[in-house]
């Protein structure tokens, strides 16, 4: 794990008197997408609420660039540069996309403040994020939500992003600039954790793999070997990538 970004060891997590995390080993190398699968209720969200902070580790370390930050709360865990994207997404429908995207850059008071340039980079990822800048983001679609959701964690540099299932409900055409979005930010060297359900994109996209279920990782590896198993696929996700093409 000498290369790893972020590493768990043996995390436990407990949610009032259910365990859902069982020793949970597993790093995130640094510059790459790593996946993390599994079927539903494997305990993958319960991950990323754990790094963050959200749900607390009752046991095992948490480390981030070599610290562990297992008992920080969570403001103290952001500032450190890790972004997290909520399945639910987070965003503010009541406020305007630039309104949204002002409070999530930590460093800016008003509008003016935000890095112009990082901020036209974005909009090449996101076009549809100029077009509504002044509307309420309440009003955006189910998939210009999920792009200002990902805007907003990378409205300014982060070291680590944590992403929970960004094409859930998404049409096809979005999901396949979503994927360009996602090749975009690899080039630029982001280090991304990423949770997700469309094999496909993960196939795509993932760098490692880490495969979940009941608590536990289950499966460790390259994103390319699980993709070319289809024994191995169907024995820990339940469906082979195949039967997603």
């Amino acid at each position: 794990m000498s290369d790893a970004l972020l590493s768990l060891e043996g995390v436990e997590t407990h949610i009032g008197r259910y365990h859902i995390l069982h020793g949970v080993d597993f790093a995130v190398p640094k510059g790459e997408l790593t996946m993390l699968l599994g079927r539903n209720g494997a305990g993958k969200t319960t991950t990323l609420r754990t790094i963050m902070g959200l749900w607390r580790a009752s046991a095992g370390r948490v480390r981030f660039e070599g610290a562990d930050i297992a008992a920080l709360p969570t403001p103290a865990i952001a500032a450190s540069g890790i972004a997290y994207v909520p399945e639910n997404m987070g965003i503010f429908t009541d406020l305007t996309v630039a309104e949204n995207m002002t409070l999530a850059a930590r460093g800016a008071k008003r509008l003016a403040d935000i890095d112009t340039a990082r901020l036209e980079w974005i909009f090449g990822l996101f076009p549809a994020l100029r077009k509504f800048w002044g509307s309420r983001a309440g009003v955006l679609s189910g998939g210009q939500k999920q792009m200002l959701a990902v805007a907003r964690a990378i409205v300014e540099p982060r070291k680590l992003l944590l992403i929970d299932e960004p094409t859930k409900g998404l049409a096809p055409a979005i999901i396949g600039h979503m994927m360009d979005a996602f090749r975009e930010l690899k080039r630029s060297g982001a280090t991304i954790l990423l949770v997700e359900q469309n094999f496909n994109f993960a196939r795509a996209l993932g760098d490692g793999v880490a495969v979940m279920d009941d608590g536990r990782i289950v499966h460790r590896g390259r994103m390319r070997e699980l993709a070319e198993d289809e024994a191995l696929q169907t024995r820990l996700l339940g469906l082979s990538l195949a039967a997603h093409q």
